[in-house]
This record gives C-alpha cells, structure tokens and sequence, in this order.
C-alpha cells in the first residue's frame, strides 16, 4: 500500500532527523522572537506526526487495536486546534525517536535459513547402471529419488541421507550430531545430507527423498522454532488500551469541571507515554553498547532481558565447554622404547593417512618440531588403523581390533590402560612394532580454560541449574561434564531431539539459556527463551539461529550477560517509576492549570531527558 510505504519512509531515521532539525529552529526562533512566514514545527509535525496518525486510525479502523499512536494522535490533534503548535511537535517527534530506538534494539533479519540451504549441495554424482555398464551424471539434488546410486570423493558433502553399499570412509558428522570426532563408515553404515566425506570414494543407495533429508528437516525445524517466538509487543500499546481511554475521561472532566480547554490539551500532552516508551529502548541500547566493548553481540532486546531471568543454562559440549579440536592428550610407553620415538613412529606413518585421528598425531609431532620420514607400503584399514614399513620395521597403529586382527596380543597393563582411556572419553592408538606392542597415544577435545568456572559459578553462587546436551557418547558426555562440574547429562542427542529437551525444561516451568556452537544446535538455540552462540568457533547458521554471540569464545562472558540483564532491567524498572512519577505530577499541576500545553510538554520532556539519561550511565557501566 503506497500510504504504507510513505509513512515508514517518514519515519525512518533520515527523516527523523530533519524533524528533529526544524523542530530546533522553531525553539530557537521563538526564543529569539524572531517571526517567519511559517512555523517550521509544522514541518515537525507533518514529517513525524502523520506517521503516528496514519498507523494510530489504521490499528484502529482495521485490526480494531487501541494503540499509543491514537492517544498521541489525539494529543496532537487538541493541540493544534488550541494553537499551540510547537508542544504537538514536540510530542511528535519523541514518539519518532522512541519508535526508532526501539527498533534499532531489535534484529529482523532472518539469514539463518539462507546459510543452512547452502550447507546442502546443489548437485550430486548420480550413477546409472545397464547391464554392468556403470555411467555418471551430474543432477540437482532436489531430483535425486529414493533407490538412486550416488557417489561422493573424498572432501565432499554428502547430498541426500543414505547407506553406503560401496567403499569406507570417515565422515564429519558435526552438522548432525555436533560430535567433535568423525565417524569411521563401511558398507552397510548410514550417512546423513549435508555431512562431509573425509576421504575415499563411496558410492551411496539413498534411503529419503529430498524433502525428507536431514538438511531439509533441519530448516523446517530452524523455521519452525522461529515462528513460536513472536514479536515483543510494544509496551506503550500493551497499555494502550488503559492509557487512551483513561486520558479522554481525565481531560474532559477537567474541561466540564473548570471550562478552560487549555487544561484538558495539558493533560493529553502530558499524558503521552513518550518517556514511558524510551525507558526500555534506551537502556537497552545503552547495555548492548556495553556490550559490544566487551566483543559480545546482542541481536535482540529481549534477550538481553530474558539472560537475568533464566533458571537453567543448557550447554552443547564440542566448541563450546570445549574447543573442538582433537588433539594428542597423553603418550604412555609400554616397553624400553621412549616416548619420542612412539610419538615419531606413529606420526611418520600416520603421514600419508587421510584420517582425521592421524592428521592430528601428525599435527602435535610437527608442532614438537619433530622431523619425520616417509614410509614404505603404506596401506589403511577404514576403522582399525593403518601400516607402513618405517626405518626396516613393520608399523602397526590402531584399536585393539586391528591388533586382535594382526595377532598383536596386548598385555593386561595395556588393555587396562585402553578401557581407561575409553572411560575418560578418550580415543586410544596403540603402536605396535614388528608385532610387538610399544605404547599408547591418547587424543581428546580439550575442555576451555573458563568453562569450569562459568559452571562452578553458575552452580554454586548463582544457584542455578547447568545442563549438557551434547550429540556425543555417554562415555565421553559423562567424562567432560564431570570436568565441568555438571551433574545433569543428556548423550547421544539429535538436533531435534536436544530442543525436545529444551522443551521438557520449559514445560517444567524453568526459564532456558541455551549455549551452543554448530548447526546441530541451530534449533535447539531458537527452541530456549534465549540463545547464546560462541561466534568466531561457530557456524553460519547457529550465530543467525541465537538472540547473543560471543566473538571471542569465551565462556566467562556467559555470567558477564547474566550480570548485565540484572542490571538492565534494573535501569528499565528505575525508567519506568521517573516516567510514571514525572507523569502523575505533571497530571495534577495539569489540572489545578499551573502548566500550560507548551509548559506541559517541556516537564513532559524533561522526564524523557531523565529516561535518556539514566539509561546512558549502562553504557560505561562496569560489571564485575
């Protein structure tokens, strides 16, 4: 509708400001009484008033809503009709700056969706087979049909979920499951839409049409969790309702008790919730611009509000408690050869590995500066481990399946070392040299520096509730929550079925923080009352998916937002009783005729500039 269109290019913030210009220029005029061929609050009014009429009939007449637009409609209107032009522009163009600030608080966009549809690949390898004679074509995607034959190579992403019926791989997994390790697959194994193939070729029967693969639950799930937050409804217009009909009865008691209209204009100047509505925006601006100096971005006002009422702070473990790197944690010999030389052994081998497991050996020795050697007849065994010929001696690295499966016999001192390492959610590479095993290599995430502290915090000062929800085994859930210090735990986790859990919380009537850093937690963070995504870490989707990103991925910054809620909300409540307790004073000098619309509007502003003011003190403030 063009009248819609001209209504919010007037109100926009270009045009507030030429508001805001002419409105100082008529002050200045009068106070200097120097006379013009017109008023320039006029331009004021036009420019920030019509807006405020237009949108105050429409919500009327249309959605049948009383609104704080109609009251200070009104307002304008008597003020007008009374002369007094400079108090109706005045009034004009508060409500357009707090209607502006307000908005500023907000973020509408919704790009999140966007970056999750191109997580999935446009096209796929779609083989065709006649008589034993194998051909390959490129399709879309979205056309590739349950019972077709795809391939994927080393180093793509997998277009449509699946079993594999030829090859072995590893797969990154981290979009689905989160878990920070990928997942070593044969024939027979299933492998999910959108997931990375590390290396080697597979060929793949899909088992789902498009609209049913993982990627595409994954967005209907991310929209659908963002549909069931609604809009925060304006504060003034909550009150709207109360506020207009209370302000009409107000001011036309006192034109039939005292016969002077100007007191009843007074009173509907007055009565304007101008201040009312900047109280919230404006310390929320100020505690995002806090905020913003500490490298923490918050999207939405609401929840930096929501932060300082949360009961339970839910976490994802890979990223987030942790760093999500796997990485070497322990080396133990078993036998008279050092640790060096297992560390330089099994990392000269692991060189032509395309493992993710090996790469990080390899990784940690080059960060050792050790020197390291190529191997001869190297060959890999997808899930068990590798060999290689290294300096005359037959290398044998991997689980202990693979040295059950090349009749290397592993002492009791070994396999209790295993299952320990297995315990502490560990992975375990054992070495073996011409059959004999040497020693142990242990690689695991490792937990942030703050994280314990966060959650000891959380726990035992705050008195609040701390939650893992993490896509990962029991065994290694249980291993990092207990280095946390989290007592509840809850494994294995889909991506749905963490924002179920979510959920469960809230209908237990607890208030939901989720933290998180993948696109496995994309909907579980649009699911909690508010999301928290650890940003330079994170994906695409998981930081459009929350209301607050940490830059930095420091935990610590969870209890500095919580501290800061608290003291947003404080300054919200302090708004709110200057506003409320400006505005009764004002109502009563109102009436006995002490103020006069322009007076009336100036102590009108003068709780506005307080407001402002107070809410401005967020900015500098520090939160210890």
């Amino acid at each position: 509708m063009k009248l819609d269109k001209i209504c919010k290019f007037l109100s926009g913030l270009k045009m507030t400001v030429l508001s805001m210009i002419f409105l100082i220029l008529s002050a200045v005029l009068t106070f200097f009484k120097i006379s013009f061929f017109v008023d320039f609050a006029v331009f004021t009014i036009i420019i920030s008033g019509i807006p405020i009429i237009y949108f105050g009939l429409k919500n009327l007449l249309i959605n049948k809503k009383l609104t704080a637009s109609l009251l200070i409609s009104i307002a304008m209107a008597a003020a007008i009709l009374t002369n007094e032009i400079f108090a109706a522009a005045e009034v004009a163009f508060i409500m357009a700056l707090g209607g502006i600030l307000e908005d500023l608080t907000i973020d509408k966009a919704k790009k999140g969706i966007t970056k999750l549809l191109n997580l999935a690949p446009k096209t796929a390898r779609k083989l065709n087979i006649n008589d034993n004679l194998v051909t390959e074509e490129t399709a879309l995607a979205e056309n590739i049909q349950k019972g077709d034959i795809i391939r994927v190579l080393a180093g793509e992403d997998i277009p449509a979920d699946g079993v594999i019926i030829s090859g072995e791989t590893s797969v990154n997994q981290a979009i689905v499951t989160g878990e920070s390790i990928p997942c070593d697959k044969q024939k027979g194994d299933i492998v999910f839409s959108g997931t990375t193939n590390c290396y080697g070729v597979i060929d793949i029967e899909v088992t789902k049409e498009y609209k049913d693969s993982t990627v595409q639950k994954l967005i209907s799930l991310v929209k659908e969790a963002e549909n069931k937050k609604a809009p925060a409804q304006r504060i003034a217009d909550r009150w709207a309702g109360v506020l207009i009909p209370l302000a009409i009865l107000f001011a036309v008691i006192i034109y039939f008790v005292t016969g002077e209209i100007s007191r009843a204009v007074t009173i509907l100047v007055v009565f304007c919730p101008c201040s009312f509505v900047l109280a919230t925006p404006t310390s929320i601006m100020a505690a995002i611009g806090n905020a913003t100096k500490k490298g923490i971005i918050i999207k939405d006002g609401i929840g930096l509000e929501t932060v300082g009422r949360c009961t339970t702070f839910a976490f994802d473990k890979t990223g987030t408690l942790t760093k999500g790197e796997l990485t070497v944690s322990s080396i133990e010999k078993f036998s008279d050869v050092s640790v060096d030389d297992i560390l330089y052994l099994a990392a000269s081998s692991e060189m032509k590995s395309e493992h993710p497991i090996g790469r990080a050996v390899v990784e940690y020795a080059l960060s050792k500066d050790f020197r390291l050697n190529e191997t001869l007849d190297f060959k890999m065994f997808s899930g068990k481990g590798i060999y290689s010929k290294l300096d005359n001696k037959r290398i044998y690295v991997g689980n202990e399946k693979f040295m059950e499966e090349n009749d290397i016999e592993l002492t009791g001192e070994m396999k209790k070392a295993v299952n320990s390492k297995r315990l502490d959610g560990k992975i375990a590479l054992i070495l073996a040299v011409n059959k004999e095993p040497k020693g142990i290599i242990s690689l695991s995430d490792t937990i942030r520096e703050n994280s314990i502290k966060v959650i000891s915090e959380l726990n035992e000062k705050m008195r609040l509730e701390t939650v893992l929800l993490t896509g990962d085994s029991k065994l290694t859930a249980g291993y990092f929550a207990k280095k946390a210090g989290i007592n509840t735990i809850y494994s294995n986790l889909l991506p749905k079925e963490k924002a179920n859990k979510i959920e469960e919380l809230q209908k237990e009537g607890k208030i939901v923080c989720m933290t998180g850093d993948g696109v496995n937690d994309a909907i579980a963070l649009k699911t909690a009352d508010v999301g928290i995504s650890m940003g330079s870490f994170g994906s695409d989707i998981a930081i459009e998916s929350s209301d607050i990103i940490i830059t930095g991925d420091d935990p610590n910054k969870i209890l500095y937002l919580r501290k800061l809620s608290n003291a947003t909300i404080k300054t919200i409540k302090t708004n709110i009783i200057i506003s409320m307790t400006i505005n009764i004073i004002s109502l009563t000098l109102s009436a006995l005729g002490i103020l006069v619309p322009v007076t009336g509007a100036i102590v009108h502003n003068i709780a506005s500039v307080l407001v402002v003011l107070n809410a401005s003190f967020l900015y500098d403030k520090k939160i210890n």
